[in-house]
């Protein structure tokens, strides 16, 4: 008995140590998948056994924290570009049938104009510059007349370049087609004067940023939408340039709605990446109903991947709409998305002030961080694999939600992710009844259907309705 009770001793000891430590980990935010690179990164250049110790340590870390990340086939969604694009507008058709007539029939485009792609392959080297005026009657619409017939390959830094109002784009298929990641920045850039964007249904891989939005010289880029595109990439981004497939800054008033964006993997520089983001001084921007997978095809890759941001890393300040950036976002809804699949946190939210955060499902990340005095949120409704946290003075209004403090999972609990059949191939049906809450906020869900009074928990009510045909 007393030999027992002296190896009693340093048992408990040791596990006082250890909850203390989790206690302390939970305290600072810090998660299992984020302390993993920080072990790995201390004992690199160690000897063999320092090596080896901390290679386990991170292994067993995300084990416990992600379980097996794998690579998987997505089923048919009823997000991101569809079969079917929206109808053809009335106005005065131009069609193209190569690339040189499309550069110029873009360049010579006047309000009410329909310039469409004939079926086909197109390269087209350099910007192609979109610097006529539409209106909001006649916009300059540039499309295909049904998705997938018509391919457009570019070589450019900037592929199309809109400095005027009311265009926009759909049914496309656009990719990267640049020998360097670094010659590939924009699909698009929405820049100055070209409020009232609009791009909707189409397929754009092999970016750095598929889109981006900035103000020039005092004008901003107000009121775009981009909705219902598939945004990703192939192959991680060997490039030092920012990767995020929506990267907007000082624009505001956009609706960023039914998207899929994936695989947005930066490999070079500081390897940090969003799915998409508003900062720079924007304000009222609106994240709803997006799917945002940061690794599907592309899994294992060392960095930091956030899903959807305010405020991102923030803004160097002679590129804030104000000059100054005392706020990176203002007045920023994320409603109803589902963002799955992060080595960092699903939502960041940087000196962003009244946000609102509501009805969404995170799965597979770091969970929520509001971060900086500046930051005020109020999360309502959200289902999240993981923590809400806030650092650095954030201001956290935490409504009634489905969450798992750090502690648990640095124990491999997961008791939101277990509630679907299975998550890590995006099969998620509910294993039982759908968890309910008393009340609503309304809208539509991330499948579109309409949220009731005692509507449950997190981004949608029967995901059965966000796949074509069904599960």
């Amino acid at each position: 008995m007393k030999l027992l009770t002296v190896l009693a001793v340093p048992l408990v000891l040791a596990a006082a140590g250890a909850a203390a430590g989790v206690f302390y980990l939970q305290s600072q935010g810090v998660t299992p998948r984020a302390l993993a690179p920080y072990l790995l990164k201390r004992t690199s250049g160690h000897n063999g056994v320092i090596v080896g110790a901390g290679q386990l340590a991170a292994s067993t870390l995300l084990r416990l924290d992600r379980g097996a990340v794998q690579a998987y086939a997505l089923p048919p969604l009823t997000l991101g570009a569809q079969p079917e694009g929206p109808p053809a507008p009335a106005g005065n058709e131009r069609l193209v049938a190569s690339a040189d007539e499309a550069r110029q029939a873009i360049a010579n485009a006047a309000a009410g104009d329909i310039i469409t792609f004939l079926p086909g392959d197109y390269a087209i080297r350099g910007t192609v510059y979109a610097r006529q005026a539409g209106s909001a009657d006649a916009p300059i619409v540039v499309r295909a007349v049904r998705p997938g017939t018509v391919t457009i390959a570019l070589n450019a830094g900037e592929g199309f370049a809109v400095s005027a109002p009311y265009w926009r784009f759909e049914n496309l298929t656009i990719r990267g087609a640049c020998r360097s990641d670094s010659s590939c920045d924009h699909a698009f850039h929405v820049v100055g004067k070209a409020h009232h964007f609009v791009a909707r249904n189409n397929t754009i891989s092999d970016f750095n940023a598929h889109f981006k939005i900035n103000g020039i010289r005092g004008s901003f880029p107000d009121h775009g939408l981009i909705e219902s595109n598939t945004l990703g990439n192939t192959a991680p981004r060997r490039t030092t340039h920012p990767v995020t497939p929506i990267d907007l800054v000082a624009a505001s008033d956009w609706r960023i709605r039914a998207n899929l964006i994936h695989d947005f993997v930066k490999s070079w520089g500081d390897r940090i990446s969003y799915g998409a983001f508003a900062k720079g001084g924007a304000e009222r921007t609106v994240f709803e109903r997006n799917v945002v997978l940061c690794e599907r095809a592309l899994v294992g890759q060392p960095g930091q991947r956030v899903g959807l941001s305010f405020g991102g890393g923030g803004t160097g300040k002679r590129y804030c709409r104000d000059g100054r950036c005392i706020t990176e976002h203002d007045g920023g809804v994320m409603r109803a998305n589902l963002v799955s699949g992060c080595s960092d946190v699903g939502i960041y939210l940087n000196s962003a002030a009244n946000t609102q955060v509501l009805h969404n499902t995170l799965l597979d990340t770091a969970g929520v961080q509001v971060r900086f005095s500046e930051s005020g949120a109020t999360v309502e409704g959200n289902l999240v694999d993981g923590a809400l946290h806030s650092r650095d003075g954030g201001v956290l209004r935490v409504g009634d939600n489905l969450t798992t403090a750090i502690g648990w999972l640095y124990l491999g609990r997961h008791p939101q992710r277990v509630l679907f059949a299975e998550p890590k191939r995006l099969d998620l049906r509910w294993r039982d009844a759908a968890p309910r809450r008393d009340g609503g906020t309304g809208g539509n869900d991330l499948c579109g259907a309409t949220r009731g009074s005692g509507a449950g928990y997190g981004a949608f009510q029967d995901f059965h309705a966000c796949v074509q045909g069904g599960l």
